[in-house]
């Protein structure tokens, strides 16, 4: 099997933008991409989850809403909207479902779990949204959604065990 990343993909991976949409180039990943994808953002989060709550909102708001810019740019740019190399709404997604919760792998894990099982299996309005809302932030709404419906199970199954 050829290794060799597409020529086309090196060359949209030298501008910014595209790597940061492409979630630092984990999504050429060649099977999986929005997984590769959050696993980067688990890998990333374990960073995060030490930073107080308020700027932690801080950073998922400021990630979320560059990425309605760097999403939508590179759909353009590709001419495919929701390539789905573009992995930076996964994680924006799974930063939004680790929200306030206990800084473990167990919780890291379960957030993880839920948020992709939301992820691919799009409920309703998930999956509406999905279809009716286009560019940068068609490409985001889903996923933080996603996670919106991940936080919402795992900070009141946090309440609950607390």
């Amino acid at each position: 099997m050829d290794h060799r990343i597409n020529p086309k993909f090196s060359q949209l991976l030298k501008n910014p933008v595209h790597f940061l949409a492409f979630g630092f180039g984990s999504g050429l990943a060649p099977k999986g991409p929005g997984t590769a994808g959050t696993v980067v953002a688990l890998v990333l989060w374990t960073l995060l989850a030490t930073l107080p709550l308020y700027t932690y909102i801080g950073v998922v708001v400021a990630v979320s809403l560059l990425g309605f810019y760097l999403c939508g740019k590179t759909a353009r740019d590709m001419g495919v909207h929701d390539h789905p190399g573009i992995v930076w709404d996964e994680i924006a997604g799974y930063w939004l479902t680790m929200t306030a919760l206990p800084a473990t792998w167990s919780w890291a894990l379960a957030g993880f779990v839920l948020f992709r099982l939301f992820d691919i299996w799009k409920p309703w309005p998930i999956s509406w949204l999905d279809r009716q809302v286009h560019g940068g932030v068609g490409i985001m709404v889903d996923d933080l959604l996603a996670g919106l419906f991940a936080w919402v199970i795992l900070f009141s199954a946090s309440q609950w065990m607390i």
